[in-house]
């Protein structure tokens, strides 16, 4: 490998980039960037940084500053910004740019999805009559969902919502994934939950709530992804490693 693209920038948060990070092989400087959305994240094998960078010229100063020579971007697949950011400072700086871009879930059959094209979309595909909702959107957009009071919430994410949701009915639940199909289906049953808002986050570890809901035939209200950069992308940290040892 090119001494140039021996110091990494790992645009981290997600299982793929901790499998990543955990697969480095001998001989590689890497840093592992988190937002620092999470009070408790992960301990990992490599330095590690939290917070915003400034946008996209923050970003690009601090590739710079650092002399990194490969950015990978395995961040969740709903974090357009950072990502977005990423493809602009690399192509400031002329950093060489690698996407971890996890496949989306497809539905099969039995599913009972309901396309929502973002957040706003899914508060309306809910409906005016009163509901047990069970939202799995993470603590940044269950605010969005404070337009329609008169559902009952169960919302489960892994910091503390605090008043982001301020409705007459809500019950919170602080907890990490993964989640098995069984635990899922047991769930959903004994709360009962009528109807499940996911992101389309794709991936295993969430998969299991997917899943029940199909076992339960329980409709889903499933937030498609945001659009991000083109730029050169593998599906998972194994391809990401295979990627690195070609340089």
């Amino acid at each position: 490998m090119d001494k140039a693209l021996m110091r990494i920038l790992i645009l981290g948060g997600t299982g793929e980039a901790s499998a990543l990070v955990r697969g480095l092989p001998p001989g590689l400087d890497a840093t592992l960037s988190l937002a620092g959305r999470t009070s408790a994240p992960k301990a990992e094998p490599v330095p590690t940084r939290s917070g915003g960078f400034g946008g996209a010229e923050g970003l690009g100063a601090w590739i710079v500053e650092h002399r990194i020579g490969c950015v990978i971007d395995a961040t969740h697949p709903f974090a357009a910004r950072i990502s977005a950011n990423a493809a602009q400072a690399c192509a400031a700086t002329g950093t060489t740019l690698l996407a971890i871009r996890r496949p989306a879930w497809d539905p099969v059959p039995g599913d009972r999805w309901i396309d929502a094209a973002d957040m706003a979309a899914a508060v309306l595909a809910l409906g005016d009559t009163p509901r047990r909702i069970f939202l799995t959107v993470g603590r940044l957009e269950v605010g969005a969902f404070a337009v329609a009071p008169q559902h009952d919430y169960v919302v489960r994410a892994i910091e503390p919502i605090g008043d982001a949701l301020p409705v007459p009915r809500l019950t919170t639940i602080a907890a990490r994934g993964p989640f098995d199909v069984q635990a899922e289906t047991a769930f959903l049953a004994e709360r009962g939950i009528a109807v499940l808002v996911s992101k389309n986050s794709g991936g295993a570890a969430t998969y299991g709530k997917i899943a029940a809901a199909r076992a339960l035939a329980l409709p889903v209200v499933m937030v498609r992804r945001p659009a991000k950069p083109a730029v050169a992308s593998v599906a998972d940290a194994a391809g990401a490693l295979d990627w690195l040892k070609a340089l």
